[in-house]
């Protein structure tokens, strides 16, 4: 029997939001060594979507990029509309953008960057899901990046963290709403993480107090086996749940 009929994702057609670089990255290649076709949607770094683009078609899948906003809702249907008409289906949708902008104190948040946040992180996932919800069959599934900062908090992270609370609040509820359809809806929790976001908003050298008990920054690489997981019929009895790919951190829920 050839490798193909072991692939986990063969011909399965994904969406992930995020996926130029990090965990979206790290994800839409796993997926597309299991056998999937990736659609990859990013807001404006050119050069990494291509990378990786170029990456997945070297693995012998179909790729498509769309450089845009999830929050502009106009976007999210064109984009959908675009993988169903390249694709023919769609057949799981990972929400995976979002953005973070570090303050020491409440009293230095930008307006702007909080409701960038909150644009980015959770409207926007609620967008691109509800465009993509009706194509979505018995069997499929969305599963949605959130963070172990939903549980513990992080005093440098306010309204990041709120959103990522919120995201396991959306999560939990479409989980209910999609029982009747077949549909699984879940969500990945990672600890910290090395990714170029968090390089960018946070000194590396920095020593950090809160290391997890492995006492190390996951790898994308390891947080995207849950989103595989999550994709897979070895999970098909999880909805509504939270995965903590987080290095040992103790959280509730």
């Amino acid at each position: 029997m050839s490798e193909e009929n072991y692939l986990k994702l063969k011909d399965k057609s994904v969406l992930i939001s995020g996926a130029d670089s990090g965990i979206g990255k790290a994800v839409a290649l796993l997926f597309a060594k299991e056998g999937a076709n990736i659609a990859i949607i990013y807001h404006s770094d050119d050069k990494d979507a291509e990378e990786t683009k170029t990456e997945i078609e070297n693995l012998g899948r179909k790729a498509i990029t769309f450089s845009g906003d999830v929050n502009n809702s106009q976007f999210c249907k064109f984009s959908v509309n675009k993988i169903i008409s390249e694709f023919g289906k769609l057949d799981i949708l990972i929400n995976n953008a979002g953005v973070q902008f570090p303050a020491d104190s409440i009293l230095d948040l930008e307006e702007e960057n909080i409701r960038t946040t909150f644009n980015a992180n959770i409207i926007g996932m609620i967008l691109l899901t509800k465009q993509a919800f009706p194509y979505l069959k018995k069997g499929d599934c969305i599963i949605n990046t959130t963070s172990a900062t939903a549980y513990q908090g992080h005093k440098q992270l306010l309204d990041y963290s709120a959103t990522k609370g919120a995201i396991v609040s959306f999560t939990r509820s479409l989980a209910l709403q999609s029982k009747p359809k077949g549909i699984r809806v879940n969500a990945v929790a990672p600890g910290p993480v090395a990714t170029p976001l968090t390089k960018e908003t946070f000194d590396e050298e920095e020593e950090d107090p809160n290391k997890p008990p492995l006492e190390r920054n996951a790898t994308p690489e390891e947080v995207a086996a849950s989103f595989l997981f999550l994709a897979t019929e070895a999970s098909s009895q999880i909805t509504g749940q939270v995965l903590h790919p987080n290095g040992g951190l103790i959280v509730n829920g």
